[in-house]
């Protein structure tokens, strides 16, 4: 008989530029594997030929919710999950309760929000240098309607544990997400 171990699926969830990625980094030398809800979606943009900014990622994620319902994205990398090494996986970035919900029928889940304040992030998102950043104030107030209005505000809600990221160190912040990990492991 061969025994299957439960994977233990950590969603980090958060506004942008909160530091879903950076936890997600900086854990990966713990031995979680990380996937990223964003890279699923820039791989549909790729595969599409559509340039990857913010505006072009928004519009497919939107698109692909209307067309195969709120936890499509979700449904994009349960296969990766799935054949995983590792027994705990990082997903950064969900946005919604129904991708939740996709990723419980496959391990067991623990949402872990990420909070940090408007200026905070924006400062982090312009200096990240990736090509869906903000290219201005507006831009980046436009990209928070959209993560709000996909269901954002109720993954932080009810998540499983907040970390508050305003004054934090990126080690800080790192070794403060271990400890929650940490002892939903135990």
């Amino acid at each position: 008989m061969k025994f299957v171990s439960v994977k233990l699926i950590i969603c980090l969830t958060g506004m942008p530029g909160a530091g879903k990625t950076t936890i997600a980094e900086g854990l990966k030398s713990k031995g979680f594997d990380k996937i990223t809800m964003g890279d699923a979606v820039r791989e549909e943009a790729t595969r599409r030929k559509i340039d990857p900014t913010g505006a072009n990622l928004g519009k497919i994620m939107i698109e692909l919710r209307e067309k195969n319902g709120q936890g499509a994205v979700a449904e994009l990398i349960k296969d990766v999950i799935q054949n995983s090494k590792s027994d705990v996986i990082l997903v950064d970035g969900v946005r919604s309760l129904a991708e939740v919900n996709v990723l419980k029928k496959i391990g067991t889940v623990k949402v872990l929000a990420i909070h940090a304040s408007g200026d905070t992030r924006y400062k982090f998102l312009t200096g990240r240098g990736r090509s869906d950043a903000p290219s201005d104030r507006e831009d980046f107030t436009k990209r928070d309607s959209r993560e709000i209005g996909v269901g954002m505000s109720e993954s932080i809600a009810l998540a499983d544990e907040t970390i508050s990221n305003n004054n934090m160190t990126i080690q800080e912040l790192v070794d403060t997400a271990y400890r929650v990990i940490k002892g939903w492991m135990n």
